[in-house]
């Protein structure tokens, strides 16, 4: 119906304003309408607050009765940081529940649905899922797959190169780029680096020239512990993932970094153990940024879910360094996981978002 498309998208602009705060939790939101006129809404701001059914019914008061209510996501069954929300729809006597998608928990999908056909509320679901879907991909992704969402960006010349021989790499994009990379910041939970990176140019990865209620968290890459407690990255937060565990980790956790020490692969961190310690850390989407090497060893794994790749309208040619390292291909069978999912420019140059083709199976 196009009256329900046309309150679900209500529903996930409102949504969208959690965008940067909600994590862990997913980002969702939440209309009633009663006689074809809002009478209440609200989003989720972040963990531990109200939910956006709670926050929409509390505005609605008495009007509540007898509206539909528009959801993002399946209204929670079960006590967690707070309240079940199928419950608070029932009370209110809402007639009608229409829902973008379920939960993607297989411990609770479709509990809160069940709740409410069995109060007499009548449900209809899947209204904008695809929409609703790639709000929360990352929170599908934790809870589906057990890991987190993994977009690698990269900043590369027209020709695919990311730093000149020597490591020189700032400013490869324009000012417009940069910014739009601020705001792929905000929304993770997290950003992920290799210790090469950390070396060759000393970053803060942190989130500036847009308004954020956090920081996301720093996950930092290094085997053999070759980060100083000089370096920017080695503040409060940081998460430092090695190997090594024949050195004294206190200069590190002076500063408040929190190092983890994991199983080793050839003498480097073990990707399958980076990826189980982020999924203890409940993130959902992780922005990676980072060199060559492990950028490909994340692509060899298949980790790479998203690439966003800003060209600019340069050529450094092929003594440059290059965008992956890893496993030679002999042959061009399997060498395109990805498909293109958005293009367009930001500034002079290019942005092209490819999205890794086994995704679409979850939305």
């Amino acid at each position: 119906m196009n009256e329900d498309r046309h309150w679900m998208s209500h529903a996930l602009a409102l949504a969208e304003r959690g965008l940067y705060s909600t994590t862990p939790n997913p980002r969702v939101g939440c209309v009633l309408v009663r006689k074809g006129v809002c009478v209440g809404e609200g989003f989720h701001v972040r963990a531990g607050g109200a939910h956006a059914e709670i926050m929409a019914l509390l505005a609605a008061k008495d009007a509540a009765k007898g509206a539909t209510a528009y959801v993002t996501l399946e209204p929670c069954s079960h006590f967690g940081r707070t309240p079940p929300c199928s419950d608070a729809l029932i009370r209110a006597g809402v007639n009608r529940v229409v829902v973008a998608m379920q939960d993607p928990n297989p411990l609770v999908s479709g509990q809160g649905i069940a709740r409410l056909r069995a109060a007499g509320i009548r449900v209809d679901s899947g209204v904008m899922a695809n929409e609703a879907a790639m709000l929360n991909i990352g929170f599908i992704f934790r809870h589906q797959k057990g890991r987190p969402y993994l977009r690698s960006k990269i900043a590369a010349s027209i020709d695919g190169r990311t730093a000149l021989a020597n490591g020189a790499s700032r400013w490869i994009t324009g000012e417009d780029a940069r910014l739009d990379v601020h705001r792929w910041r905000a929304r993770s939970c997290a950003i992920l680096t290799g210790i090469g990176t950390v070396i060759q140019d000393n970053p803060e990865l942190t989130v500036r020239h847009v308004a954020t209620p956090r920081q996301p968290l720093c996950i930092i890459v290094d085997s053999t512990l070759r980060i100083t407690p000089d370096h920017a990255l080695t503040r409060f937060g940081t998460h430092l993932i090695t190997v090594n565990d024949h050195v004294s980790f206190r200069p590190y956790e002076d500063k408040g970094v929190i190092v983890h020490v994991v199983e080793s692969r050839d003498g480097r961190v073990s990707l399958e153990s980076l990826i189980a310690c982020m999924a203890q850390m409940e993130l959902n989407e992780i922005l990676v940024e980072a060199g060559s090497v492990l950028n490909g060893a994340l692509l060899d794994m298949g980790l790479v879910d998203e690439l966003i790749v800003y060209f600019a309208p340069s050529v450094l040619k092929n003594q440059a360094r290059g965008m992956f390292d890893g496993n030679m291909l002999e042959e061009l069978e399997g060498s395109n996981p990805f498909r293109f999912v958005e293009s367009g420019l930001v500034g002079e140059d290019l942005k092209v978002i490819l999205r890794r083709r086994s995704v679409q199976g979850l939305i």
